[in-house]
């Protein structure tokens, strides 16, 4: 997507991670991340998009770079369903570009911070039907996720890092938990870690990434 910050490796890529940003942020956001991780990953592409701005209502309904609307905040958080709908497909036409490229899609992984940890969630979970290398979901939590939901063999295959600060007051520990504990009851391969921090992204966190990047891509 023209929309999308491309980070090429040095290596010739037979790998990718999409990686989707918070709400308010940019596609620029994690573009620090994406490199240090690229030094440890030198075969590994990076395609960090970026979120249409559009009003958010929780926010006074003031526009600003966003995946979805989030219309209120309690008892959970209601969203636009047609937003979510439109920003999974983005994904998954990224996802089918690089395999279109070349890529196996078993070597594309989904990450996405806060807001766009729910558009992964969504879309890996609930939208994709095929392989893929992983999800990373930081300080996110899954607003579609419900109780009734069941996972194809391909889904409940994709293995899932979840990643939360134990002092989170944008998205509640808790939150998280809950979108990790409903894929392990569904039987996906899913490990919780957990940081003393806030709504943010520590150094730690970013070594544990990429360690568990490289067990999955050899």
């Amino acid at each position: 997507m023209s929309d999308s910050l491309i980070l090429d490796p040095v290596n010739k890529a037979d790998a990718c991670v999409i990686w989707l940003h918070g709400l308010g942020a940019d596609r620029y956001d994690f573009q620090p991340v994406a490199q240090i991780l690229q030094k440890k990953l030198p075969s590994t592409r990076f395609i960090l998009p970026q979120a249409p701005t559009q009003a958010v209502t929780i926010n006074g309904g003031y526009a600003m770079p966003s995946w979805y609307d989030i219309l209120s905040m309690s008892p959970a958080r209601a969203i636009n369903k047609e937003q979510m709908e439109a920003s999974t497909q983005r994904v998954i036409g990224l996802i089918e570009a690089q395999r279109d490229g070349g890529i196996d899609p078993a070597r594309i992984f989904l990450a996405g911070f806060s807001q766009g940890g729910a558009v992964v969630y969504h879309t890996a979970f609930l939208r994709w039907q095929g392989p893929l290398g992983g999800v990373l979901a930081l300080s996110t939590y899954a607003p579609t996720f419900n109780e009734q939901m069941t996972l194809s063999a391909s889904q409940r295959s994709i293995p899932v890092y979840s990643l939360h600060g134990q002092h989170d007051d944008v998205v509640q520990k808790a939150m998280g938990r809950a979108a990790y504990e409903t894929l392990k009851a569904l039987g996906v391969t899913a490990v919780w870690q957990e940081y003393p921090m806030g709504h943010e992204v520590l150094p730690e966190e970013i070594s544990d990434i990429a360690i568990w990047l490289q067990q999955r891509l050899g």
